[in-house]
C-alpha cells in the first residue's frame, strides 16, 4: 500500500476509495459466508460425505445403511467416506452438512428423511455440492438435490401410462387425508395433465367405515347408477296358475313313465336362471387407492357396497401393498408398481453372506448411491477434482441398481424402471408388465 501511495499524489483519493470499497465487499462476503455456511467450496474433492442417523431412535437403521454404503465402496481405489451423524447431540442434518462442506467433500449421500433433506439442501446447494438423499418425498427435490426413495410419483406414473395403453381414459382417486394420500393425488393430477388425459376426480376420505362408504358412493355416483338399473317386471315374474291335468290316454302313455305318476313342472326359470341386470359402471375406469392396514379393509368393504370392482375399473394402489399382498385377495386384479424383487437377489445374497441377516430396502438405496458415486469417480475427467458433475449425474441412460435402472433429471427428480404387479385371487402379486431393463423417455 505504501507503493500505491507513492505513485502520485493525485491518485491517492481514488485508490483510497477503491481500497475502502474492497474492504467493505470483503466484509459483506465474509458475513454472508459465515451466516449460512453458503460460500462456495473451491477445495471440494473426491471425498464423499455420508449423513445418516448413527445414534438415537434410528441408529440401527442408519448403521445398516452405512454398512451397505461401505460394501459398495469396498475397493482400494474408491473415494474416501466422510461420515457424519445427523442425530448427534446438539446437532442436526444442517450442522452435519456444514461439517461435510468444511471438510471439502465433493458430494453428500443422505440424509434419510424429507425434513433433514430440507435442512441440508440450502447448505449444500450454496456450496455447489450435489446431494443424493434417501427420502421418497419428491417435494424436497430441486436442482442439485436428488431423492432416491421410490416415490409415489414414480409409481403413479408407471401405472397411469400402463392403464392408458390398455384404453383407460377416466381416472379417479380415493385417498387417505395424509401426507402419502396427498402425494399420490398430486402425482395423479400431474401425470394426467402431462399426458393429455381428463382431469381426475380426487377425493380424500375420513377414517370411519361409515364416512368411507358414503364418500366412495358419492365419488362413484352410486345413487344415479342404482336408479338406472332396470327393475324386474312383477307380472312377468308371477308364477302361472296350475291347469288341471287330463287323464292320460292309454294310446299316449309315456314309456318312460308308464304309471302316469305326476312330474314336477318344468318352468322357464329352471331352464334359464334369472341373471341380475348388470350394475352400471362408475364415471371412471381407473381408481387409485392409497390406504394400507386396517383402513384398507374398510376401503375393500366400501368398494363392495358401492359396486366398484374390476369388471369396469382398474384399481391401483401404492407399492407399499407389496409387503402384504398375500392378504389382499379381495382386491384381485388390482395393480401396484414396485421394483422386480429378482433384481435385488444378488445384493441380498452378498449382504447375508457377510452380515447374516436380510438387508432393509433402504440399504438398497445407500448401496446404489455409493456404487454410482464410485463409478463416477473412476471415470472422472483428467484434471478434475472429482467426477460428480451435474452432467455426469444426469446422464440420459441412468444407472443400473439393486432395484433396477434409475436416473436423475436436472430438476432434482428421479426416474425409475418399475414393474407393474397384479394381485391374484388367492392373494400375492405377479408381474403383468415387467420393467424395461432400461430407462424410457416416459419413465418416471
Amino acid at each position: 500500500m505504501q507503493g500505491q501511495d507513492a505513485d502520485t499524489a493525485s491518485a491517492r483519493p481514488a485508490c483510497k476509495r477503491l481500497l475502502l470499497a474492497g474492504l467493505a465487499l470483503s466484509v459483506l462476503t465474509a458475513c454472508a459466508g459465515g451466516e449460512g455456511g453458503g460460500h462456495h467450496a473451491p477445495h471440494a474433492g473426491r471425498n464423499v460425505g455420508v449423513l445418516l442417523p448413527l445414534s438415537g431412535a434410528n441408529a440401527r437403521l442408519g448403521q445398516e445403511m452405512l454398512t451397505a454404503t461401505r460394501m459398495a465402496m469396498n475397493t482400494p481405489t474408491a473415494p474416501p467416506l466422510d461420515v457424519h451423524d445427523t442425530a448427534a447431540p446438539g446437532g442436526n442434518a444442517a450442522t452435519a452438512a456444514q461439517a461435510a462442506i468444511k471438510a471439502g467433500d465433493g458430494l453428500i449421500l443422505g440424509p434419510l428423511t424429507a425434513d433433514e433433506t430440507a435442512q441440508t439442501a440450502p447448505v449444500a446447494t450454496a456450496a455447489g455440492v450435489p446431494v443424493l438423499a434417501f427420502t421418497s418425498d419428491m417435494s424436497v427435490a430441486q436442482p442439485g438435490v436428488w431423492t432416491l426413495g421410490i416415490a409415489p410419483e414414480q409409481q403413479v406414473r408407471r401405472m397411469v401410462l400402463a392403464a392408458r395403453q390398455q384404453g383407460r381414459q377416466h381416472f379417479a382417486a380415493f385417498l387417505p387425508d395424509n401426507r402419502l394420500g396427498h402425494a399420490l393425488g398430486q402425482a395423479l393430477q400431474q401425470v394426467c395433465e402431462e399426458n393429455g388425459l381428463q382431469s381426475p376426480q380426487i377425493m380424500f376420505h375420513d377414517s370411519t367405515q361409515e364416512a368411507i362408504t358414503a364418500n366412495l358412493k358419492t365419488l362413484s355416483a352410486y345413487d344415479s347408477r342404482a336408479a338406472a338399473v332396470p327393475q324386474p317386471d312383477p307380472v312377468a315374474q308371477a308364477p302361472a296358475a296350475p291347469t288341471p291335468e287330463a287323464a292320460p290316454d292309454s294310446a299316449t302313455i309315456d314309456p318312460a313313465n308308464p304309471d302316469g305318476a305326476p312330474q314336477a313342472p318344468v318352468t322357464e326359470a329352471a331352464t334359464a336362471p334369472a341373471v341380475p341386470p348388470d350394475f352400471p359402471a362408475p364415471p371412471f375406469d381407473a381408481l387409485l387407492l392409497g390406504d394400507t392396514g386396517l383402513q384398507l379393509g374398510m376401503i375393500i368393504n366400501a368398494l363392495a357396497q358401492a359396486r366398484v370392482d374390476n369388471t369396469h375399473v382398474q384399481i391401483m394402489g401404492p407399492g407399499l401393498w407389496s409387503a402384504f399382498a398375500t392378504k389382499l385377495g379381495a382386491l384381485q386384479g388390482a395393480w401396484y408398481a414396485a421394483p422386480d424383487p429378482a433384481t435385488r437377489q444378488a445384493f441380498v445374497q452378498q449382504f447375508m453372506a457377510a452380515y447374516h441377516h436380510m438387508p432393509t430396502p433402504l440399504a438398497d438405496l445407500t448401496y446404489d448411491a455409493a456404487a454410482l458415486v464410485k463409478a463416477l469417480d473412476q471415470n472422472r475427467p483428467a484434471g478434475s477434482a472429482n467426477g460428480y458433475s451435474v452432467q455426469a449425474l444426469t446422464r440420459p441412460d441412468g444407472f443400473g441398481g439393486v432395484d433396477g435402472a434409475f436416473g436423475f433429471l436436472d430438476n432434482g427428480k428421479t426416474r425409475r424402471d418399475l414393474a407393474v404387479f397384479q394381485i391374484l385371487p388367492t392373494g400375492g402379486g405377479r408381474i403383468v408388465i415387467p420393467p424395461a431393463g432400461r430407462l424410457r423417455r416416459s419413465a418416471n
